[in-house]
C-alpha cells in the first residue's frame, strides 16, 4: 500500500547540499512501506542507521524535493530520496606528529605496533599526545569521519603501559563492522606476558566474572556477583628458577584489565603491575639478585599484545599480524634467564 509523505515536511525543492557527499535512490514498489531510515541503511554507500537517523532530524533529507526530518516516515514507490552527507567536521582533539610502527594500511583502516607508555584516547589528565592525535595527524583526509566527525574509530584499547598491535578504523562502516567483530569474539587475540611465580597446571584456563573493585575504583577485581564473564586461555612457555614465568594468553572475552586481574586472583600477579601487585612477591626469594631486581623493577606490566588477526571488513580477506616483545620485555626475559 502507497504512503504519502506527512505535510509537516518542510517545502525546500531547491535544496541542494553545498559540501560533502549526496546519495539519491529511488523506492522500488517491494521496499513501499518501509521507514526512511530504515530503507537508506540498506542502499549502497549509506552511513549507519544511527548516523542516518541523526541527519535526517537535522534537515539533510529531501522526499520528492521536500526537506523530512521524520525518520519514522515511511517510504512509497517512486519516491526520490536525497541525503545529504556534510563533510565530516574537524576532530575534537587535533592533530599531533608522531612516529608510528605501521604494520598495515588501506582507506578502511589502519594496524600499528603501539609503543608501552602512550595513551589510546584522550580523557581528562591526558588531554593531548594520545594514540588518537598522532593518528589524526597520520591520517589526515583519509579519515572519512566516524559519527560525522573526522576522527579514528577505536575499536578495542591497550592499555597505557600496555604495548602491542592494534587496529584502528578510518571508516565508519569499518568501525561498527570491527566493533561487532569484537563483541561477537570473532577476534583472535593473543598476549605475552611475564608473571611471578609458575602457573599451574602449565596450560589451562583462567575463568571468573570481572566487575569494578569496591574498595578502590581504579581497579577491576574478580567477582562473585555481578560483573561480566570472562575466559583467559593461557600457556606457559619458559620457567625462570620456577620462580617466574614466561605465558602466552589468548582471550575469549575482552574485559578491562582481564589479564591481569586473572593472573592476581590465580596468585600470579605480573611483573611490575602497578594496580596489582602490591607487595613483593614470595615467589622473588628464587631468583639471582639481578633477576629479582629486574623483576621487581620493571617499569609497566610486563604485558604485550602480541597478535591480532581480524577479518578485513571490506574485502572479507583474513589478516594477521603479530610482533615481537619489545626492548624492555627483552631484556628483563634475559635477565630472568641469567637468573
Amino acid at each position: 500500500m502507497a504512503h504519502t509523505v506527512p505535510p509537516q515536511g518542510e517545502a525546500a525543492p531547491g535544496l541542494a547540499p553545498t559540501h560533502g557527499t549526496t546519495l539519491a535512490f529511488t523506492v522500488e514498489a517491494a521496499q513501499a512501506g518501509e521507514r526512511v531510515d530504515r530503507f537508506l541503511s540498506t542502499c549502497p554507500g549509506a552511513p549507519s542507521r544511527s548516523r542516518i537517523k541523526g541527519l535526517i532530524e537535522g534537515g539533510n533529507l529531501l522526499c520528492n524535493g521536500v526537506v523530512l526530518r521524520e525518520p519514522a516516515t515511511p517510504v512509497r514507490a517512486g519516491m526520490v530520496v536525497v541525503l545529504d552527507l556534510p563533510a565530516a567536521a574537524p576532530a575534537t582533539p587535533q592533530g599531533e606528529a608522531m612516529d608510528f610502527n605501521i604494520l598495515y594500511e588501506d582507506d578502511d583502516l589502519i594496524v600499528l605496533d603501539k609503543p608501552a607508555g602512550l595513551v589510546v584516547h584522550p580523557a581528562p589528565g591526558n588531554e593531548t599526545g594520545t594514540l588518537v592525535n598522532g593518528l589524526i595527524a597520520h591520517c589526515g583526509d583519509s579519515l572519512k569521519g566516524i559519527g560525522g566527525e573526522r576522527r579514528p574509530g577505536i575499536v578495542h584499547r591497550l592499555d597505557k603501559d600496555t604495548s602491542g598491535v592494534m587496529v584502528v578504523a578510518k571508516t565508519e562502516k569499518a568501525h561498527l563492522a570491527l566493533s561487532d567483530d569484537f563483541a561477537a569474539r570473532r577476534i583472535d587475540r593473543a598476549y605475552l606476558a611475564f608473571c611471578w611465580g609458575v602457573p599451574t597446571p602449565a596450560e589451562g584456563d583462567y575463568e571468573g566474572a570481572i566487575g569494578r573493585d569496591k574498595r578502590d575504583r581504579k581497579r577491576m577485581a574478580q567477582v562473585t556477583h555481578g560483573g561480566k564473564w570472562a575466559l583467559t586461555h593461557y600457556r606457559t612457555l619458559r620457567v625462570f628458577s620456577a620462580s617466574a614465568a614466561l605465558v602466552a594468553c589468548k582471550l575469549a572475552t575482552g574485559r578491562t584489565h582481564q589479564i591481569r586481574v586473572h593472573f592476581s586472583a590465580n596468585g600470579h600477579p605480573l611483573m611490575g603491575d602497578p594496580l596489582y601487585l602490591r607487595r613483593v612477591p614470595a615467589a622473588a626469594r628464587g631468583l639471582s639478585p639481578a633477576g629479582k631486581g629486574a623483576g621487581l623493577d620493571f617499569p609497566r606490566q610486563a604485558l604485550h599484545a602480541a597478535r591480532l588477526g581480524f577479518t578485513h571488513p571490506r574485502t572479507g580477506e583474513h589478516l594477521l599480524f603479530e610482533t615481537p616483545m619489545p626492548l624492555d620485555m627483552q631484556e628483563l626475559e634475559q635477565a630472568l634467564s641469567d637468573s
